[in-house]
């Protein structure tokens, strides 16, 4: 658990270390894949079109989520790495989707296995590529998008020669061999996709190292579900190497550990969305706790630094009835200052800022006595920095109307575009070019205003009431 004064954030739990999850996921696939090898009850075929249809959709769909997550992550950090990673999961997908489950689905059976074949290869090698790359190599944006640009036209020129070749290229399998009842590992199939399937699994078990490497080094939950993820990967073309029907109307144990790659990026997705949304609720909670440090340094520290001053003054000559008034309006101040800041802790709901600012013009009437008529827009959007400035500022104004004006009467309006805030009095006024300084309340509004990089305008006349202005241009 991590430990504030006040605020106890529950840690989620880690999964297992990168490496032994790592290293238990390419054991128990190592284990599933000898005992369909050499057990002669276990089946590692059957026929199920329907199902091999769903399985490549789910994976492609899987890794469109999760490459979009990826793509989120490369926004935020520009690293090479989470490009790739992008950029692989993109390519494979295309080949689930638009390469087998769509052409199946619409029973095109002229579309030749070896384009998906030579456009996963690519995605494997962007993969490993991305496994292999430092994450403190950075990428502009004007070159991701020429690297999404050269993927998708590889991609295009794979399938494309593919296509044009036709029946140019030599089968996968020879016609007519029907290896979904064999029993036995049979190293059947052109030699050019078994060598395929071995280097995928190479590659695939290169990337599962440096994963898990960089998942323990920068500890990367993300990265450490890649790792797993490309260790089943790899089994899974150990299997697809040993019985190669890999495109055919059969599922196979390569297409379960194939999917449990995908189900692992799955899952450092969700974990990825997770550790975002507790790292934002921290992050707020931090932030909230600088904000009401910061309001009680500039509200309340001052107000009791200038009590201190000022009584120091009245011991000093006592019998000063100024004084005594400073301290007094002061010390009001102070009272008004905590009980905001108690206020804003314990507040239960969450309204509109209307509501909010209505809530605090009455706590001040009830204490003044004087009515407070608040019209604010319901709508109406504030950054909080703004909308803690509207509240100090028009509570400010108040207590000004009531304890210097004798105002029977203050209107609060708030409106946007662009946001206004206004208080109107009906007290007595002053003329303000006669006046020395406004006061330290006239001046605390001002510099709040003018720091928050909106205009402060104050009009009065004496008889005539007073108007406070603070407009956001």
């Amino acid at each position: 658990m991590t430990y504030l004064p006040g605020v106890v954030i529950r840690q989620r739990r880690r999964a297992l270390p990168p490496v032994v999850l790592t290293s238990a996921v390419a054991l128990a696939a190592l284990v599933l894949t000898a005992g369909v090898a050499v057990l002669p009850f276990t089946r590692f075929a059957y026929r199920a079109p329907v199902l091999h249809i769903v399985l490549e959709t789910t994976e492609g769909c899987i890794a469109l989520v999760v490459a979009y997550l990826l793509f989120g992550r490369y926004r935020r950090t520009r690293g090479a790495r989470p490009l790739l990673v992008t950029l692989a999961l993109v390519v494979v997908a295309i080949a689930n989707l638009g390469l087998r489950a769509i052409p199946q689905a619409l029973g095109d059976s002229e579309v030749t296995p070896w384009a998906p074949l030579a456009v996963r290869l690519l995605g494997v090698v962007l993969l490993t590529g991305a496994a292999l790359t430092p994450a403190s190599v950075k990428v502009a944006p004007v070159a991701a998008r020429a690297g999404l640009v050269a993927a998708a036209a590889a991609v295009l020129v794979l399938w494309l020669a593919a296509s044009l070749l036709g029946d140019a290229l030599p089968p996968i399998i020879a016609p007519g061999r029907d290896l979904g009842e064999a029993r036995v590992p049979v190293l059947a199939g052109h030699s050019l996709a078994l060598a395929a399937q071995a280097f995928s699994g190479l590659l695939y078990a290169v990337a599962a190292v440096a994963f898990t490497r960089a998942a323990a080094r920068d500890d990367d939950e993300l990265q450490c579900w890649l790792g797993a993820g490309c260790a089943l990967a790899a089994v899974a073309r150990v299997n697809y190497l040993l019985f190669p029907s890999l495109y055919s109307d059969y599922v196979y144990t390569g297409d379960l550990l194939r999917l449990g790659f995908y189900l692992c990026l799955l899952v450092g997705a969700m974990r990825e969305v997770q550790s975002y949304w507790e790292s934002l609720s921290y992050t707020a909670v931090l932030e909230d706790r600088r904000r009401l440090a910061r309001d009680l340094h500039d509200g309340l520290t001052q107000e009791l630094t200038y009590i201190w001053s000022q009584s120091r003054l009245l011991v000093t000559h006592p019998g000063q009835p100024a004084v005594a008034e400073r301290i007094n309006g002061a010390s009001a101040r102070a009272l008004d200052e905590a009980r905001t800041a108690i206020a804003a802790l314990t507040r239960t709901t969450s309204g509109s800022f209307a509501d909010v600012l209505r809530e605090s013009l009455e706590g001040l009437s009830g204490r003044y006595g004087a009515p407070a008529v608040v019209e604010a827009s319901e709508g109406v959007q504030l950054t909080p920095e703004q909308g803690d400035g509207v509240l100090r500022i028009a509570a400010e104004a108040y207590r000004n109307a009531v304890r210097h004006g004798a105002a029977s009467c203050v209107q609060v309006t708030l409106t946007q575009a662009p946001l206004t805030l206004v208080v109107r009095d009906d007290g007595t006024g002053f003329d303000p070019s006669s006046t020395c300084s406004g006061g330290f309340g006239l001046t605390s509004m001002r510099e709040r205003a003018e720091g928050m990089g909106a205009r402060f305008d104050l009009h009065s006349q004496v008889g005539a009431g007073t108007t406070v202005e603070v407009r956001w241009t």
